[in-house]
């Protein structure tokens, strides 16, 4: 099964969507493999945003995700990225479809509550910027059988 990142922004932390993000997660289905919180600083967000350092609105970005620590998640499941990507919605809050996280709390590009991986390389290398080894867990996920038909687990 793979495994993604989730990003919970200082925007939704500030305005208390934390559980509520968490919550649509495992409705889902996924299991939170690994949580923490954590304060983001130049260092990290240069290295995350790599490809956007260039740009002029990169110190906002920056700027905007240091303002709180974040929640960073890994979520597992079947087709996770994709699953996840989905379910965040389009990065533009106000394009975001009604029902997606985006579509539902965002009306911002920028304060858009949550960074979703959008590749599974992506989220590879995601993974091991925020996390070490043993801060992501394996474990039975109870009720697996319900959630996935015995020929796809």
């Amino acid at each position: 099964m793979e495994k993604t990142l989730v990003i919970i922004k200082p925007g939704a932390i500030q305005r208390g969507l934390t559980g509520e993000v968490i919550h649509r997660f495992e409705r889902k289905g996924l299991q939170l493999c690994g949580i923490k919180m954590m304060q983001l600083n130049d260092a990290i967000l240069a290295d995350h945003y790599a490809h956007l350092v260039q740009r002029p609105y990169f110190k906002r970005i920056k700027d905007s995700m240091m303002i709180t620590p974040v929640i960073v998640c890994c979520w597992k499941g079947l087709d996770v990225v994709h699953i996840v990507h989905e379910m965040a919605g389009k990065t533009n809050g106000r394009e975001a479809a009604f029902g997606t996280i985006r579509g539902d709390f965002s009306i911002s590009v920028q304060e858009n509550i949550i960074h979703t991986s959008d590749t599974v390389e992506n989220a590879k290398e995601e993974l091991s910027r925020f996390f070490t080894d043993n801060e992501i867990f394996e474990f039975d996920q109870a009720g697996l059988n319900y959630l996935y038909a015995n020929d796809e687990i």
